[in-house]
């Protein structure tokens, strides 16, 4: 288990070679920046996740302070809560982006959970989601987050894979949108936990 915002990496590249990363977890920064545009061209059209790569960043001291204010639920629109930003990198280049939400409110309770997260797509297929959430969890275990709610696409059967590898249980599934798609509800416990998830409408 990774109890720590750093941590050293062992990815095998479509070589066969072997390099090891020293992957850190920290706060947005200005130092990032042109990592950053890089990342969002390499998203070209795809829908972004998580919400936060949707934010203007042309004035990108902008952004990081919107993304300061969201953290504290400063200035955050109707239906929103307080969401800390954390970015994945490798050395000066950003490779993921998680967003952890402080608390829950209904809405996001029935279909969205705590966590959200996303990997530079020139950086996946090698686990990083995996270290990603890990560490994410880790920081949400500091805010005092005993439960954690991490929801995905049923279809998406690699982010499942990715939350089970990180303790993740299903707790239910849901229909949602139309066209109907089912998202799958995951449930973290913290450690040593003795008490079971509080059931969610549309448990089975």
């Amino acid at each position: 288990t990774i109890r720590s915002s750093r941590h050293r990496f062992a990815a095998r590249l479509n070589s066969g070679v072997r390099c090891l990363m020293t992957l850190s977890l920290v706060l947005p920064s200005c130092e990032y920046e042109q990592s950053y545009r890089g990342y969002i061209a390499e998203l070209g059209d795809e829908e972004r996740y998580p919400f936060q790569l949707d934010l203007e960043y042309v004035d990108f001291d902008a952004l990081l302070k919107r993304l300061s204010n969201f953290s504290q639920g400063i200035d955050i629109p109707p239906g929103y809560v307080a969401t800390s930003t954390y970015w994945l990198v490798d050395g000066p280049e950003l490779i993921g982006v998680a967003s952890l939400r402080h608390t829950l409110n209904d809405r996001i309770k029935e279909c969205g959970g705590h966590i959200g997260l996303g990997i530079r797509p020139s950086r996946r297929g090698r686990k990083l989601g995996t270290s990603l959430l890990s560490l994410t969890l880790d920081k949400a275990r500091g805010l005092g987050i005993g439960e954690v709610h991490i929801h995905c696409h049923k279809s998406n059967e690699a982010s499942g894979r990715m939350i089970v590898r990180n303790g993740g249980v299903l707790h239910s599934e849901i229909e949602v949108g139309d066209p109907a798609v089912i998202v799958q509800r995951y449930v973290v416990q913290a450690p040593n936990s003795s008490f079971k998830p509080k059931p969610l409408r549309g448990s089975a």
